[in-house]
């Protein structure tokens, strides 16, 4: 019974090494993305109602400078709606989602990947496994009379391992995977009540937001950007 790591990648031959990359892949994605997420974690309720009293009081300026100091895509569809401020307010709307849609490729990036592995993974396993299998009968067939178990068992390890491995990095993968495109699912619904209420704002001179939302979406097209597998 193989101890260590080094011996379960020897017996599970070449593509152990393929799946353990494919691993390195997924967390190093993953982690990217986790803090780059909560980078983007400003709580847009506070945030908003201190913009709207700042368009209300006309300091502008002020309001600018606080975008400049917040991170996320939704902080800048709010900094571009204080920016085009004197523009129409059917070409507002749609130069802020202009800016949304915009901020989209920067909250999916690296998802493909994660997803990629997820989906590879276990065919990796399944091809780890005919090759270990094909070990196993190029023995039988090779041998004169009966065959010992020990002369199997190493492509009984590599098929068996390769199976397992594959699995054991295509779960948590897949299961990363929903988890972030929740988060973008979340940013992107961020996005468009930021845009919404963002008009409201400049519509209204900076009087206090709406307690429900207004029904003229800015992203409207932007759920459908969300990254499958």
């Amino acid at each position: 019974m193989p101890s260590t790591l080094l011996e379960l990648m020897r017996l599970g031959g070449p593509i152990m090494w393929v799946i353990l990359g494919a691993s390195i892949v997924a967390v190093a994605v993953f982690a990217e993305r986790i803090l780059e997420y909560r980078r983007m974690g400003v709580p847009l309720d506070p945030f908003l109602d201190g913009i709207a009293s700042l368009v209300k009081e006309k300091r502008f300026q002020e309001a600018l400078e606080r975008c400049d100091e917040a991170h996320g895509p939704a902080i800048r569809v709010i900094q571009a709606g204080l920016l085009k401020r004197d523009m129409p307010l059917g070409d507002l709307r749609e130069s802020l989602q202009e800016v949304a849609q915009l901020q989209v490729p920067r909250l999916e990036k690296n998802l493909p990947i994660l997803a990629t592995v997820g989906y590879v993974a276990p065919l990796l396993g399944l091809l780890g496994t005919v090759t270990g299998m094909i070990h196993v009968f190029q023995t039988v067939s090779g041998a004169r009379g009966t065959v010992p178990v020990g002369e199997l068992a190493g492509g009984i390890w590599e098929a068996l391992l390769t199976t397992a491995a594959g699995l054991v990095v295509a779960i948590p993968a897949y299961v990363a995977y929903n988890y972030l495109a929740s988060r973008m699912g979340s940013e992107v619904n961020d996005m468009e009540r930021a845009g919404i209420e963002m008009i409201q704002i400049l519509k209204e001179g900076g009087r206090s937001r709406p307690a429900t939302k207004v029904s003229t979406p800015v992203t409207t097209e932007l759920r459908s950007e969300k990254p499958k597998p």
